[in-house]
Formats: C-alpha cells, sequence, structure tokens
C-alpha cells in the first residue's frame, strides 16, 4: 500500500517510508568509495592520496544542489500541505532549471581554476598532476552531480522514495561496472575511475529529467514557471544549512588532509580517506532519514497537525540513538578487515588506518542527532537556526577540535576530534530543539 504524507507513522510506516532514501543515499556515497578501492589496489597509494586529497574541494560543487533540494523540498512540501499542488509544481519546476544552469556555470569556473586550487591546498608534486587530471573529469560532470543531489530530495516529495532509490541504484551499478573495466580492466587509472564516476552521475541525473518531464504517477511533474525570486531566496535560505554542512564539511576535509600531510605524511591522507569511505556510508543513513522525514515534517508543519510532528519527533531521536550505538558498535569491529581491503598491500599503513579507525568511529553515537537537528528545521522553514547548527557542527567544533586536539595528543588528536565535534553538536541541538519546541509543537 502507497505510504501518504498525510498518514500517521508508526515505527514500521517511517522505516518502510525513509529506507529507499537512505538507500539511495548510501548507493550515492557508493561512488566515491568503489573508485577509492580500484584507485588503491590498481594504481597505488599515490593516486589514492591524491584523490582523496582534492575530494574535499570537489565535494564543495555539488553543494549548490543539497541546498536547492533540501530548501526546495520543504516549501514544495509545505505547499502541497496547504492544498496547491499546481503552484508546488511551478516551483518545483523553476527550482530544477535554477539547479541546471547554476551547475553549468560552477563546472566552467572549477575548470578554470582547479591547477591553482590544487596548488594552493599544498598538494605534493608527486600528487598534482593526478588531483588535476581526477578533477578535470569530474568537473565535466557537476551539473548532472548538482540535479542528482536535488532530485535525491524531490523524489520523497513526490512520494516515490522507491523510485528514488532505484534511479540511484542504477547508477550507482554503472559506476562500480565501469570502475572495473577501466581501471580494473584497461588498466586507465585514475582516468577510469574519473570517467565511471561521471558517467553514473549523468544517469542519475538524466533519468529523472525524463520522468518528472513525462505525465506520471508521483505528486510532482514539469511544468511551466515564471523566474519566482522569493521562493528562490526562501529556498536557499531553507536550505542553507545542507549549503554551510557541505562547503564546512569540504572545509573540514582540507583542515584534516593539511594537518595529516604535516604530522604523518601521505600516509595520513591515505587513512583519512580510508576512513572517510566508511564515513560515507554511515553519514549517509543519518542524511537518508533526514531527507525521507523532512517532507513529512513539512507537509504536517503547512497543515498544522501538531500531533503527527511530536510523533515524528519522539520517534526520530530514538532511531538517532540506535541506528548510532549500532553503527559504532559495526565500525569497531569491522575497523581491521576495512583496513586490508584499502591498504592491506602496505603493512604500516593498515596498522595506522586500524587504529585510527578505532578511536575516530566513537563519533557515530552521537552523528545523528546534529544531522537529524538541522533537517528538522530545514523542514520546518527555519534556515537560520538550520545553519546555524550546520555551522557551530562542523567548521567551529570540527576545525576547532582538529586544530586544538593534536596539540596534545598528536596523531591521535586528529582521529578524536570527530568525536568532540559531534558531542558538542548533540549538546547545541537538543539545547535549540527543547527551546524551539513550543514554536513549532513538536514536543
Amino acid at each position: 500500500m502507497r505510504i501518504r504524507l498525510s498518514d500517521h507513522f508508526s515505527y514500521n510506516k517511517l522505516l518502510r517510508f525513509v529506507f529507499p532514501t537512505i538507500l539511495m543515499m548510501i548507493f550515492t556515497s557508493i561512488y566515491g568509495v568503489v573508485d577509492g578501492f580500484f584507485i588503491s589496489n590498481f594504481v597505488g597509494k599515490t593516486a589514492f592520496a591524491a584523490v582523496n586529497f582534492i575530494m574535499p574541494f570537489l565535494m564543495i560543487l555539488g553543494a549548490v544542489g543539497f541546498m536547492i533540494g533540501t530548501g526546495g523540498t520543504a516549501i514544495v512540501s509545505q505547499t502541497l500541505g496547504e492544498g496547491d499542488n499546481e503552484k508546488a509544481n511551478r516551483y518545483f519546476s523553476f527550482l530544477v532549471l535554477v539547479t541546471a544552469i547554476s551547475g553549468v556555470v560552477i563546472a566552467v569556473l572549477g575548470e578554470l581554476s582547479i591547477p591553482f586550487v590544487t596548488r594552493l591546498l599544498g598538494a605534493s608534486d608527486d600528487m598534482f598532476d593526478i588531483c588535476v587530471l581526477y578533477s578535470r573529469i569530474i568537473m565535466l560532470a557537476v551539473p548532472a552531480y548538482m540535479l542528482q543531489n536535488l532530485f535525491q530530495a524531490f523524489f520523497t516529495t513526490a512520494e516515490k522514495p522507491k523510485l528514488g532509490f532505484v534511479v540511484t541504484l542504477i547508477a550507482g551499478c554503472t559506476n562500480i561496472v565501469l570502475d572495473a573495466v577501466a581501471v580494473g580492466l584497461l588498466k586507465w587509472g585514475v582516468t577510469g575511475a574519473a570517467i565511471a564516476t561521471a558517467a553514473s552521475q549523468f544517469v542519475g541525473a538524466v533519468i529523472p529529467l525524463i520522468y518528472f518531464s513525462r505525465k506520471n504517477s508521483s505528486l510532482l511533474k514539469f511544468t511551466k514557471c515564471k523566474f519566482y525570486g522569493k521562493i528562490l531566496l526562501k529556498t536557499c535560505t531553507n536550505g542553507s544549512s545542507e549549503f554551510v554542512s557541505n562547503i564546512s564539511s569540504s572545509v573540514v576535509g582540507i583542515v584534516f588532509n593539511s594537518q595529516l600531510m604535516r604530522l604523518a605524511g601521505e600516509d595520513g591522507v591515505s587513512a583519512y580517506g580510508v576512513m572517510m569511505y566508511v564515513c560515507f556510508i554511515y553519514i549517509a543513513i543519518f542524511i537518508g532519514y533526514a531527507i525521507g522525514t523532512a517532507p513529512i515534517i513539512g507537509f504536517n508543519h503547512g497543515a498544522k497537525n501538531h500531533g503527527e510532528l511530536q510523533n515524528i519527533f519522539k520517534k526520530s531521536l530514538l532511531l538517532m540513538a540506535v541506528f548510532g550505538i549500532t553503527m559504532t558498535i559495526l565500525a569497531e569491529i569491522l575497523a581491521p578487515w576495512v583496513s586490508k581491503l584499502y591498504v592491506g598491500y602496505d603493512e604500516a599503513l593498515c596498522e595506522m588506518t586500524t587504529k585510527a579507525f578505532h578511536l575516530f568511529s566513537l563519533s557515530f553515537v552521537f552523528t545523528g542527532f546534529g544531522i537529524f537537528g538541522s533537517s528538522l528545521f530545514t523542514a520546518l522553514g527555519n534556515g537560520g537556526i538550520s545553519a546555524l547548527l550546520s555551522f557551530l557542527r562542523t567548521l567551529v567544533f570540527q576545525i576547532g577540535s582538529v586544530m586544538i586536539l593534536p596539540i596534545f595528543f598528536d596523531v591521535n588528536g586528529i582521529w578524536l576530534s570527530m568525536l568532540s565535534a559531534e558531542v558538542l553538536a548533540t549538546i547545541v541541538t537538543m539545547i535549540l530543539c527543547y527551546a524551539k519546541r513550543k514554536k513549532y509543537h513538536y514536543a
């Protein structure tokens, strides 16, 4: 039976509704994970370090897609909750067009700036050419990457989370197959890995474009639209937390790499890269849940259904706790095996990675609370608080921790910095949720 945004959500129904979105985000994160596996094992650890070194900058380029997607779903889902489907479709069509145009502009700027950025970030001579080559190919797919991020959010609003998962699954399988062929069989190295990722991103963007362009059974479809300045401003304001979060996470990655190059060299960057691949998947679970519940929250906020808001809020906090504890235990158990999978060819690097994993993964207990809290306020239309939470969690707490803790704990301080940041972010999130409970009636 089809689950609708207006339904009452039990744990079973809530998990069934968000599960496709979680899987969708996991498969999106698999792009980098698969690239990393093939590059590390078939090209070598210098290439592996180079790709991980430049990856935070490349992730920045998709931030606009996340911002418009999350900010736009809040507006569109609230408009649907108010009963105006025609207006919701006009807003949706307009936001897709804005994302596509923005993607082209960002791709051109990225192509022109990548050599300068690579030098500015401090890449070694051995890593420089690899960073530039990989980035130039990925840059060609930036418009598709941004649209893919946008559609991941809107598939849930359209009450088609399963279709969103299928599209992402197809795109993910495209990446895996092309990586195996281009890197594993044809030995195209970093070039092959970049082509595989770019091709999969085009798949993830083109299929939704075709689907929403035709008559369909979802709540959304493309229609004629005009320029909606106020809606664009509100979308960017609502989605500013996700924009800040994506930009900040990339800046954090750059700072991590800089600290690791200083304290541990290329091996430190490689070890951090392995943890980031696992972190991508873990974070994807929390983000997938947040994206999946955002339209429900936005719809019920628009419909002034306070009872269902309280229901979703209470269930979400409990699920974040269960997810976090379970995922931390799994990370601690699997640390040696994951390290061997990526860098088993280098005993010293494998040992460093395993030790780092045991410290770093403790942060997953708390990660979900900060992500859900930020998403909650985005869905409620309060982009200011949402952005504040993202800003504090990443730029303030994470960067502050990675700069301060190594003074006392050397390299171990870098691995522990994420735990420190997530604990602080959780405390602030709970304080703000408590402070705003009467205004939004979710508790």
